[in-house]
């Protein structure tokens, strides 16, 4: 009986076969990695190096058996980052929405990860203007969302 007095429905069993597994995951987060990166399709900006600020997000699904302590089963923000720096010693790009795209597939390399969030700021690109840039959004192939 409820606390009203009206009995409660009795339960339905529940097929566990048919119950799917819940993905869990976890966000890290890169916050204002700020690179020179030779960019822009204009002359000027072939002549040197551009401040470029990076902001990254990802969502990433837990291993089985998940122990956060476990530094392999992780993934590691170091790794992302000198992943991007490496990106930025590649030469001259055109575009800010090419930094961004590389940015995002560097990191869905990884199979744990299953959505990127990259912003690409020029941060000298305008005089009076704090930054320009782009955010793009990328899920593993195969995702829904």
């Amino acid at each position: 009986m409820t606390t009203a007095g009206t009995p409660l429905a009795p339960a339905e069993p529940i097929d566990n076969a048919a119950v799917k597994p819940v993905s869990r995951t976890y966000r890290i987060f890169v916050r204002d990695l700020v690179l020179p990166w030779e960019i822009g399709i204009y002359d000027h900006e072939h002549d040197a190096p551009q401040r470029v600020r990076i902001n990254i997000d990802l969502m990433v699904r837990e291993a089985t058996n998940f122990d956060a302590d476990r530094y392999r089963q992780v993934v590691c923000y170091a790794e992302v980052v000198e992943g991007v720096r490496s990106l930025a010693a590649q030469g001259h790009i055109n575009l800010v929405e090419t930094l961004a795209s590389r940015i995002a597939d560097l990191c869905l390399a990884d199979d744990r990860i299953e959505h990127v969030t990259v912003r690409a700021e020029k941060l000298d690109a305008i005089v009076d203007v704090a930054s320009v840039g782009i955010e793009i959004e990328r899920n593993r192939p195969g995702l829904q969302g």
